[in-house]
């Protein structure tokens, strides 16, 4: 009877062992992206946060260089094609 419990005990640690495996290959193939799920918000304000970026962008004059890059390129890509 002891043996018979004994060898029911190790056949659940074999197939815990196997679910761990199958866990581990799991996490292996999930990305850290299920982490955002824990994490906290610190400030809500979405929008608020775009708007400042954008303002930061045109204030900045990073729109010109934008806009004189994509011409340029533009040319650069009428010249060698």
């Amino acid at each position: 009877m002891v043996v018979e419990g004994l060898q029911a005990v190790t056949a659940g640690l074999d197939s815990i062992s196997h679910l761990s495996e199958a866990l581990g290959t799991l996490n292996h193939y999930l990305s850290n992206d299920w982490l955002v799920l824990a994490q906290s918000v610190q400030d809500p304000e979405v929008l608020t946060r775009i708007q400042d970026a954008w303002n930061n962008f045109i204030s900045t004059g990073q729109v010109w260089a934008l806009i004189i890059g994509l011409i340029i390129g533009y040319l650069f890509r009428g010249i060698t094609s």
